[in-house]
């Protein structure tokens, strides 16, 4: 029943069209503003990062090209709140680390980054926007207007509706097996599944090590990772068009096992958001889109069976 219940609350959620990703434009002519630049605001802040990755190498190295001078996915967690966020609702861990877009054209003077709303991150999540990620997202709003002083914040187009599922959730009864046996061969299974279909793990993060906070409360996980996961072929196609979708590059995947359940849980936001929130229309973007959907769910169908 718990499982019929999330699934209509997901689905309801989703059907409400908003505009669901912040962006800032800024005038970036003498190129003083990069990547780097915006890191250490975030620092500042006291949000960590985890990600700074250029996408514009690896694009002219496999496509022989790049549409952009810059073109970064970053992604960046904050530890406290992430914390609270996560021990509340364990699916949130989607956004933990959370993507953050940096993209300027070969042919303009502006750079832009793009990350999700808090609303939106409820959305997907399947659960009412609160004080944890209004939180989070005024300490990311407010590292971001640190980082570009004169740029000009708006926010996206209104999103698609979207009738899916917007996060993709597989689950491994142990059945009373050893949980730490289990971990392993799935995580092993996993990593080795990825590079086949042409999956890249950048980085991972584990709960224990980067966010747990040593405040009294109680651990609820026996073990909670997270994996950054990213198809090169599908960020340079959907880049062309909406380049603002790079907010939910790469994708986290979260694989957690409860302490008081006899279930390792895996999951991912499904690329039905990429298309709903970034509104992506364009054919070439949402085929290669679906065949990542397609992908990864043929990767946790085998080591969840």
């Amino acid at each position: 029943m718990k499982k019929i219940i999330a699934l209509i609350i997901t689905l309801s959620l989703s059907l409400y069209a908003k505009r669901d990703l912040h962006i800032f434009d800024v005038d970036n002519t003498n190129g003083s503003i990069t990547p780097a630049t915006i890191a250490k605001a975030f620092s500042q802040n006291g949000i960590s990062v985890a990600l700074n990755n250029d996408m514009t190498t690896p694009f002219k190295k496999q496509f022989q090209k790049s549409d952009f001078k810059i073109f970064t996915l970053m992604t960046i967690y904050e530890p406290k709140l992430d914390d609270k966020l996560v021990k509340k609702y364990p699916h949130a861990g989607i956004f933990i680390p959370k993507g953050i877009g940096i993209y300027q054209h070969n042919d303009e003077n502006t750079l832009h980054v793009s990350v999700l709303t808090s609303d939106a991150e409820a959305k997907i999540i399947g659960i009412d926007n609160n004080d944890i990620l209004k939180s989070i997202e005024s300490k990311v709003l407010k590292s971001l207007q640190a980082a570009l002083p004169n740029a000009k914040q708006r926010l996206s187009e209104d999103s698609l509706k979207e009738h899916r599922d917007l996060v993709t959730v597989y689950e491994y009864d142990l059945d009373g097996a050893d949980w730490e046996d289990a971990k392993g061969e799935i995580e092993m299974n996993l990593e080795g599944a990825f590079a086949p279909r042409g999956f890249i793990m950048p980085a991972s993060m584990d709960y224990d090590a980067d966010i747990f906070q040593e405040d009294g409360s109680e651990n609820p996980f026996d073990f909670y990772e997270t994996y950054s996961i990213c198809k090169l072929p599908v960020i340079y196609t959907v880049a062309k068009s909406r380049p603002e979708a790079s907010a939910f590059a790469p994708c986290t995947t979260i694989v957690y096992k409860k302490k008081d359940e006899d279930k390792i849980v895996i999951g991912f936001p499904a690329v039905y958001n990429w298309m709903s929130s970034a509104k992506v229309q364009d054919k070439e973007a949402q085929e290669v889109l679906m065949k990542a959907q397609k992908d990864f769910e043929a990767i946790l169908k085998e080591v969840t069976e």
